[in-house]
């Protein structure tokens, strides 16, 4: 197994990605790769399915500029400034995989909270991450 290069840390920009973001700079330091950030923004009518008549795009860009505003106090606070950082809108798994793909990621770093039973059958972000990736997984159990 070579080293990896090119590793692709998805956050989601509260307290659990602290322990996300060492693992991942463990890792980047360990094999010299280069490190990316991205947090994914899911648009307002994924959640509610598009089933209000109304026009949700002034809410969705205070959501966006809320993030950035986290990204970036996120990055000054962990001392990243030399990790690039995207925020994107989209479906999460969708957006990180599309991502990995397009900066040939060879590791997803992502954090999981290892739920057992009911809630593994259901689905989680993490899961959904791991299970669509074209490349290595490292889920941190937070």
């Amino acid at each position: 197994m070579g080293t990896y290069q090119n590793i692709l840390v998805a956050i989601d920009l509260n307290e659990e990605a602290d322990k996300v973001v060492r693992k991942a700079c463990q890792m980047g330091l360990q094999t010299g790769a280069k490190l990316t950030l991205i947090h994914v923004t899911e648009p307002l009518s994924y959640a509610y399915g598009g089933d209000i008549p109304m026009d949700l795009s002034s809410i969705q860009k205070q959501l966006h500029e809320h993030a950035e505003q986290r990204m970036s106090n996120f990055v000054q606070q962990h001392k990243l400034d030399d990790v690039d950082q995207l925020l994107v809108s989209g479906h999460i798994e969708t957006e990180v995989h599309r991502v990995a793909n397009e900066l040939s990621s060879d590791l997803i770093v992502v954090g999981s909270h290892g739920r057992h039973g009911l809630a593994l059958l259901l689905g989680s972000t993490s899961n959904g991450i791991l299970h669509g990736a074209t490349c290595d997984v490292l889920a941190v159990r937070i």
